[in-house]
């Protein structure tokens, strides 16, 4: 039961060949001024301007890779207003819209950035509000606000077996995912005490600091801008988008993922090689992250063995030791303070794992209604026999990732983020009561890899040599 069982869920620009008039070195670039950076009459003499010249690299920020991007929102959300309902259509009508505005405004208008949050506007912000007004409140967010009260009156989030008297009783989260609803416990209402707001701010948050520790430059204006416009895109598409107007609990546990990702790529191979304390603080600090996410849901978990390879791999046995302590103390301190019962007392403990890990896996009294047409869901349905066989190929893929850790360790941050992605969807196919929503998470790390990914382009940019025509076209284009 996840969310308490939600059952299923080459543009022309104005700064193009054709521009004249005087000469101009660019906006918003930072750096030394280019020497006659000029772009004039239909001959483009652009001369590198170092510092944006070596961060404007992210082929998936380009406006033409953008509105392709933009066409597929559009696609699936067109789509999804036709054929789904409730929620999820709401959704899909906003965000329809949205994505229309946006990919006119990338074909028509100057200013990528404009665009983005246009979308961000349209897509995400308008629905989140509208459903949190207009709708009663979701299941998941129900279960979430129990939680919050059983907390504050009885030490811990959970029911006991004996007060459990429907799938609804069952609170599948871990004890993070209470703070959301400590507001709505507290006594506050309207938006300001609605579960689904904090969710979006608990996504919102740890996702500009993943991006704003992946610029590889701090002082560089262009690199803050392009970091603005990745995170915009991220929230404005269907994966967080949908799931943040809708709400879930998934974003939140991603954003925190990928900040973990974040933190593990920060130092160069210098600092780590040196062994300095940014090496350090990079393996501590992705590991608090991770622990943090570990707290809001299992579906975190596999995350810290891939991590946990690829820092053994890239930095030593120190290193790994040094993320799994952090990950592990993280987590131990998050019980303790948010459900201190669960490890005060057998049956706080029990409640946890019952609520938590078997509720989950569908081995309690009660399942989710929740349903989908994925493999591990369809052995589920056809009795005990299918149940047993979909957990049992559960457990063979997680066996099978832990020996390819084994044998062949990620190296660096990269191909942990495609490992974990791989192992995550494997799991979701795999096992039982998993709804769609849950691709979130491969769906998720696979745009960040697409968001943060880098050419070789740019060295030879600042080399000397001119920048390709894409590069030149966004060092002109908007701010």
């Amino acid at each position: 039961m996840d969310d308490a069982g939600r059952p299923g869920t080459g543009g022309r620009t104005k700064d193009g060949p054709a521009t004249s008039g005087p000469a101009t070195s660019g906006p918003a670039t930072s750096g030394p001024a280019t020497n006659g950076g000029a772009i004039s009459g239909g001959a483009q003499s652009l001369a590198p301007d170092r510092s944006a010249a070596r961060h404007l690299d992210r082929p998936w920020l380009d406006r033409r890779h953008l509105m392709a991007a933009y066409a597929a929102f559009g696609a699936y959300a067109v789509a999804a207003a036709v054929f789904s309902g409730g929620r999820d259509q709401v959704w899909a009508i906003w965000a329809a819209c949205g994505y229309a505005a946006a990919l006119f405004m990338l074909w028509r208008l100057s200013g990528r950035i404009a665009a983005v949050l246009v979308s961000v506007a349209l897509a995400v912000l308008a629905p989140l509000l509208w459903l949190s007004v207009a709708y009663p409140l979701e299941a998941g967010m129900f279960v979430i606000d129990r939680s919050a009260t059983l907390l504050l009156h009885h030490g811990s989030p959970y029911l006991s077996a004996a007060q459990v008297t429907s799938w609804l009783s069952y609170n599948p989260y871990l004890p993070v995912m209470t703070l959301f609803g400590l507001p709505s416990a507290a006594g506050l209402g309207g938006l300001a005490g609605n579960s689904g707001v904090w969710i979006a701010l608990g996504t919102v948050i740890p996702l500009v600091a993943a991006f704003w520790i992946a610029m590889p430059h701090r002082g560089c204006a262009v690199c803050r801008r392009d970091a603005l416009l990745a995170m915009a895109v991220a929230v404005a598409s269907p994966v967080v988008g949908l799931n943040l107007a809708v709400i879930t609990t998934d974003p939140p546990v991603l954003a925190l993922i990928l900040l973990a990702l974040a933190l593990a790529a920060r130092p160069g191979a210098a600092a780590r090689a040196a062994g300095t304390s940014l090496a350090v603080s990079a393996a501590v600090g992705s590991g608090v992250a991770l622990g943090v996410a570990c707290d809001l849901k299992s579906t975190a978990w596999l995350a810290v063995p891939v991590l946990a390879a690829m820092f053994a791999a890239r930095d030593g046995a120190r290193a790994a030791g040094r993320f799994v302590a952090a990950s592990a103390v993280t987590a131990v301190v998050l019980i303790a303070a948010l459900a201190p019962a669960a490890l005060t007392s057998l049956r706080g403990a029990d409640a946890l794992v019952q609520n938590s890990v078997l509720f989950p896996l569908g081995l309690t009294r009660y399942k989710t209604p929740a349903e989908s047409l994925l493999p591990g869901h369809l052995l589920t349905a056809m009795g005990a026999t299918g149940h047993v066989v979909s957990v049992g190929l559960l457990l063979a893929a997680g066996l099978g990732i832990a020996i390819s850790l084994v044998i062949r360790p990620p190296r660096d941050v990269p191909a942990a983020t495609r490992r974990l992605a791989v192992g995550l969807a494997l799991m979701f196919l795999l096992g039982p009561d998993v709804r769609f929503g849950y691709f979130i998470y491969p769906l998720g790390l696979i745009g960040w890899l697409a968001l943060n990914r880098r050419t070789g382009e740019t060295q030879t940019a600042a080399a000397g040599a001119r920048p390709p025509a894409a590069l030149a076209e966004n060092l002109v284009e908007d701010r």
